[in-house]
């Protein structure tokens, strides 16, 4: 019989249970390793922390000048066929480089009038840059399409036919967290692990990294939860906050991981139903050269207007993207550091990682650690895929502009930081190219700025003379294709699929959302492109992001705050509208930046309010079901309902 999302069960229907839970020796150790009687609990900091028996792994730091010996495995076969898999990525990046070429000789051709020099040259290698960049993103929308009309998108993500043999640890990092939101998570995951009879197979441990004083309040808060419920629920905050995040994994895969065949990683604002991590349990148990699958979470609990947008434009172009990123990834998918399942002994074996030589932000920790951790799997021969589930994999998203900001700087400093890895010996080229794409993501904030820049160079220099690209009104037409083709061939696709539609409020109110998300999406990209430049510069500067607690509820932004983020935006747009007051044609075609630049305090204010969001999901807009409602009388609710608790 399929596994089925039952009604989860209140926390009163569990028998109350006092005194420590029944430590894991009493269920049998995946492997040969056993717990180790003599280690001392040193994980156990203070009276608030509760842990089993350990069971020893050992996890080596990686050499990153190792290269596979024949002594390892093998790669696992490519789903599809080399031929099949070869041809899906020809498509994508030779794709890709010949619509760059194309589109450069063309404006190249455009510039060659008066003769091509230093300038011109910069502005064609920029020019070439970009449009190869946003043609990748459009072959993307088009391989979704071609994945989801052959469906070919990856492993089965149906429900399982029966549940895991082997146990598997959930792994809930934390790091000063709102207790209430995480009590909520983990208490409704728990449930929903009992629900579907998945008790006795899965432990949840929350990992902390807490500052000192949040640490009874979290031990009292877990206590509560795993005093009601038949899933073990371990805890410990780690006194030594090393390497953050990968340290914390890292940490318990040493103390713990010998007891687990696999190990669910979460993040704080993570929500995963029993169903579906019985189902990815299995996976792993039906592949065993599978070394990581990793789901794609929706988006749930969207309160300001900034989380539903975002919310509804991952349900609506998400499933796209995901697809075409399935369909020509095949073994070579990436890792996003959460809602992602691992096998623990391949983990250990593999992703060791190293500090990097130097001082930060190039150099110590890895901070993006889970794109680099996908490359080690699959250097030593373990597949990794992705999976779209049906539903029970969600996360939530920053409630502002500002917010996204902070995590966003975090990101591009490690995403930068791959660039030192990409010759790394052993890795596949496909491993490569998702290191270098993860980095591209933000380098091509200061390419967009500099080809502005440049262009308005240009312009100075021969203030008579043609706009290039106006001088090419269907180069123009091309490059409007390509950068908005996935949002349009995204909505084409959901007049097709009804459940999607109907997900999305129907067909008529999904196309008015569409509609306005699109100009909306156009107003906010230089917002985003400045602060990314920005960011890069701070790295350049040397200048670590450091690791701040992340801000998961906020409703509105003040007027004084909105300036001071956004100060240098309202700078360089005055300067901007200063040349396009000059008289320069370049400058009057930057108009839609310069507008999005002076108007940025005011957007960042409006995107951060709820009283917004609930305006326009009263009226249909922006609406993302079955997940979550701004109008749910709680946010409690709202995780429950999507969890599957009615």
């Amino acid at each position: 019989m399929p596994l089925t999302r039952d009604a989860l069960t209140t926390l009163a229907e569990f028998p109350e249970r006092s005194g420590r839970a029944r430590p894991s020796a009493d269920r049998p150790p995946v492997g040969n390793v056993r717990p180790d009687p003599a280690a001392s609990s040193t994980w156990t900091q203070g009276p608030g922390s509760f842990l089993p028996p350990e069971a020893l792994l050992d996890m080596p730091a990686q050499p990153l000048d190792w290269a596979s010996s024949p002594g390892q495995a093998g790669p696992a076969p490519l789903r599809g066929g080399a031929a099949d898999i070869a041809g899906r990525r020809a498509f994508m990046v030779l794709g890709s480089l010949l619509l760059g070429i194309f589109g450069t000789l063309q404006m190249g051709g455009a510039l060659a009038k008066d003769g091509v020099d230093v300038l011109d040259a910069v502005f064609l290698a920029l020019f070439f840059s970009l449009f190869t960049w946003i043609a990748f993103g459009f072959l993307g929308a088009i391989a979704g399409v071609i994945a989801l009309a052959t469906r070919e998108t990856g492993p089965d993500g149906r429900a399982p036919s029966r549940l895991p043999r082997q146990r598997t640890a959930v792994l809930l990092t934390i790091c000063n967290e709102d207790l209430g939101a995480v009590q909520t998570r983990l208490t409704v995951m728990a449930r929903s692990i009992a629900s579907v009879g998945a008790s006795q197979l899965f432990d949840i441990f929350v990992l902390s990294d807490s500052a000192a004083l949040a640490e009874d309040a979290e031990a009292e808060a877990f206590q509560r939860v795993r005093s009601g419920t038949a899933v073990q629920i371990f805890y410990r905050r780690r006194i030594r906050n090393e390497a953050r995040k990968p340290g914390n994994i890292a940490d318990w895969v040493k103390r713990f991981g010998g007891a687990y065949e696999s190990m669910i990683v979460l993040d704080a604002d993570s929500l995963m139903t029993g169903e579906a991590m019985a189902g990815m349990a299995v996976m792993m148990e039906d592949q065993p050269d599978l070394g990581l699958l990793q789901t794609i979470p929706t988006i749930i609990n969207g309160q300001t207007f900034f989380a539903l947008w975002q919310q509804f434009a991952a349900a609506a172009y998400g499933h796209l993207a995901s697809a075409g990123l399935q369909w020509w990834s095949g073994n070579e998918a990436t890792f996003w550091g959460h809602n992602a399942i691992i096998r623990v002994r391949a983990f250990a074996q593999s992703c060791g990682l190293p500090a990097l030589s130097g001082m930060e932000p190039f150099g110590g920790s890895i901070m993006s650690h889970d794109m680099v951790e996908a490359t080690l799997l699959r250097r030593r021969g373990w597949a990794v895929q992705m999976v779209t589930l049906p539903s029970g994999s969600h996360e939530e998203f920053p409630p502002t502009l500002a917010d996204h900001a902070v995590r966003d700087r975090r990101w591009c400093q490690g995403n930068l930081q791959h660039l030192r890895l990409l010759g790394v010996d052993g890795l596949h080229w496909v491993s490569r190219l998702q290191l270098l794409m993860g980095a591209s993501s933000y380098i091509t904030s200061p390419l967009w700025l500099l080809l502005l820049l440049v262009g308005l160079a240009e312009q100075a220099r021969s203030p008579g003379g043609d706009v290039a690209v106006l001088a090419q009104p269907w180069l123009l037409g091309l490059t409007l294709l390509l950068l908005f083709g996935p949002k349009l061939i995204a909505w084409m696709w959901l007049v097709i699929d009804r459940d999607l539609r109907s997900s999305l409020g129907g067909g008529r109110r999904a196309t008015a959302t569409i509609a306005l998300e699109i100009p909306l999406s156009t107003l906010v990209a230089p917002i985003i492109m400045l602060g990314q430049t920005m960011a890069i510069v701070d790295i350049l500067r040397g200048r670590p992001s450091g690791w701040l607690t992340q801000r998961r509820e906020a409703d509105g932004l003040a007027p004084r705050d909105a300036l001071s983020l956004y100060r240098w935006h309202i700078v360089l747009g005055l300067g901007f509208a200063i040349a396009a007051l000059a008289g320069l044609a370049g400058a009057a075609w930057t108009m839609p930046v310069t507008i999005s630049l002076l108007a940025a305090p005011m957007t960042a204010m409006l995107l951060s309010r709820r009283d917004v969001g609930a305006y326009l999901s009263d009226r249909g807009l922006f609406v993302s079901r079955p997940e979550a409602s701004v109008n749910s009388p709680q946010r409690r609710r709202n995780t429950a309902v999507a969890a599957g608790c009615p």
